[in-house]
């Protein structure tokens, strides 16, 4: 069996949505960008056009890959927003969506019942396999991922959700999994992804 060879990606999380301020279970419920949220978006599409014209990189040349779910796409609308130049449409696959976190979704972080404690920064490395009653485990969204891969032509643009960007850490960086359970993706940044590495770029 061939082993998977993953394109360059430059990946975008999409901004701020009030449940993320909430610090609340937000899985596949589709809630929109807050303010703050539409800042990032805008900000990562001008950081993300000056760092392809500094690397003479051309967007036409990229694939645009993005979550269906409304807070990626309009995150998308504003990443494709700070260029100037002719893009390629963008290619909306449900593969991308958010892990599940099923019966949990809507839930606060801090709501939840003891033997559900699985808020960032008290997870361990066997959260990866935990599955909520209706949801995923991160094992499921490698699968998916691993999917998505097999339809990519070339490196791309992706834009999609914070556990789509942990569990990209571990199948492209093979990053630990007890490093980046807990991490927190970031929405002001843009994540370059080439094989066995993750660089975080901000705006200057």
């Amino acid at each position: 069996m061939t082993a998977l060879i993953w394109p360059e990606i430059y990946f975008v999380r999409h901004g701020e949505t009030p449940w993320n301020a909430e610090r609340r279970y937000q899985g596949r419920k589709d809630i929109p960008l807050n303010e703050k949220g539409q800042g990032q978006a805008d900000q990562n599409g001008v950081a993300l056009a000056a760092l392809f014209a500094a690397r003479g990189l051309d967007p036409m040349a990229f694939e645009w890959h993005a979550s269906p779910l409304n807070r990626t796409r309009d995150t998308m609308d504003r990443v494709r927003a700070g260029f100037t130049t002719p893009l390629p449409p963008v290619k909306y696959d449900v593969r991308l969506m958010e892990i599940s976190f099923g019966v949990l979704e809507g839930m606060l972080f801090e709501e939840l019942p003891a033997n559900m404690a699985h808020a960032p920064g008290r997870r361990t490395e066997s959260y990866w396999e935990y599955r909520p009653e209706n949801g995923e485990n991160y094992r499921d969204v490698e699968a998916r991922l691993e999917q998505f891969a097999h339809t990519m032509t070339g490196p791309s643009i992706v834009v999609a959700h914070g556990g789509i960007a942990r569990t990209l850490r571990v199948l492209i960086e093979r990053a630990p999994i007890l490093e980046v359970i807990n991490w927190a993706p970031p929405q002001d940044a843009i994540m370059h992804f080439t094989p066995g590495k993750m660089e975080l770029l901000r705006a200057e």
